[in-house]
């Protein structure tokens, strides 16, 4: 009985020995990156203008894939680095301020310390001084309203929220929050409305290293998916805070059809004007004279023109701008040449909908 029992046992390791050296010996399947590819970005939720389209679109070029996301969806972004930072979501314009004054807390905290206050973009004389109510738009993360969150609980302050009524979002109540740091090397969340004084919502969100941030409703106090990970995703196309001229002043402004890159995923990107090589005709052996730019807006609102623009005497229709297309190098190394082909009913396109189209140009070595 005993040796029968070891001649099963020594044909089960063979065939579990067998089974373990085949799984080794399989091949390990890359998907290349795309070649290319037209998409039709989906920013439309229902009937909204296209103005004020209503989704942020998420697109990476070397799986063809889009994701649309209600920009309402989240208030806040708590940044998945090394550092501990939290954003404001620009997408809604939304807009805050430190407390500052000595013992404050949640509970002591109320309406009286929003008087004279909006923390909005539409203000009726803006001022240079009011982008000290949001976040910088070139998403520096050492220039973020809210401070960066310190190990010392005692050293976060209370902020004032305004969730931004930017691109048609619904007006929402105002929020007192604190942010701290928590054992599990992530955020802990406290917050409530302002006029609360007790009974305070306490969340705690982790960091996750796949992600450039993780993103709270406050809605309903939970973690939301909004960006994909940071490795599957190259530009956004979305309505937004940005920047104007007022007068001589630059001041926020609420823009739609903006277009961020990646950066912090390592996306880079510059514009190419076709007057010195067209998109046609642009290839992999033009890359020597190109430089590449990491700033977040390189590409921004230059892809569209929502009035006419005469220099020269030519006049330059509303429209993409059929004299400008854009190279986006990915994470990985892929260069993309990218052109916008329409936006808005004067180029043939549906405002909301841009229509987008992109071709490899150079595989990257990543």
């Amino acid at each position: 009985m005993n040796k029968l029992n070891s001649m099963i046992a020594v044909a089960l390791f063979a065939i579990i020995f067998t089974s373990c050296k085949k799984n080794t010996d399989e091949p390990i399947i890359v998907v290349p990156p795309s070649d290319g590819s037209t998409l039709t970005l989906n920013g439309l939720i229902g009937a909204e203008a296209g103005s004020a389209a209503g989704n942020s679109v998420y697109v990476d070029f070397s799986k063809d894939k889009q994701t649309s996301v209600a920009r309402t969806s989240w208030d806040l972004g708590f940044y998945s680095g090394a550092d501990f930072r939290v954003i404001l979501n620009n997408t809604t314009s939304a807009g805050a301020k430190v407390i500052t004054k000595a013992n404050a807390s949640l509970a002591t905290v109320g309406e009286a310390d929003t008087l004279g206050l909006t923390l909005a973009v539409s203000q009726a004389s803006p001022l240079p001084a009011h982008f000290a109510f949001f976040d910088a738009i070139d998403a520096n993360l050492s220039n973020t309203v809210i401070p960066a969150i310190s190990a010392t609980a005692t050293e976060n302050k209370v902020i004032i929220l305004n969730r931004g009524t930017g691109g048609g979002s619904a007006v929402k109540s105002w929020i007192k929050l604190k942010v701290t740091r928590n054992t599990s090397g992530g955020y802990t969340l406290q917050y409530g409305k302002i006029k609360e004084t007790a009974n305070f919502t306490t969340i705690d969100i982790p960091k996750d290293g796949n992600f450039n941030f993780k993103f709270v409703s406050l809605n309903n106090g939970a973690v939301v998916s909004v960006e994909p990970e940071k490795a599957n995703w190259d530009l956004v196309w979305t309505y937004s805070v940005y920047k104007t001229t007022f007068g001589s002043d630059l001041v926020p402004y609420n823009f739609s059809d903006l277009v961020f890159i990646n950066k912090l995923a390592g996306v880079t990107a510059t514009a190419v004007a076709t007057s010195t090589k067209s998109y046609a005709t642009f290839g992999e052996a033009d890359l020597s004279v190109v430089t590449f730019s990491s700033a977040r807006d390189v590409i921004g609102s230059n892809w569209r023109l929502t009035q006419p623009v005469t220099v020269n005497g030519i006049t330059t229709p509303i429209g993409v701008k059929s004299d400008t297309f854009f190279l986006v190098k990915d994470g990985s190394g892929n260069v993309y040449k990218l052109k916008f082909n329409s936006f808005i009913s004067n180029d043939g396109g549906t405002r909301g909908k841009p229509v987008i189209e992109y071709k490899l140009v150079k595989k990257g070595s990543i």
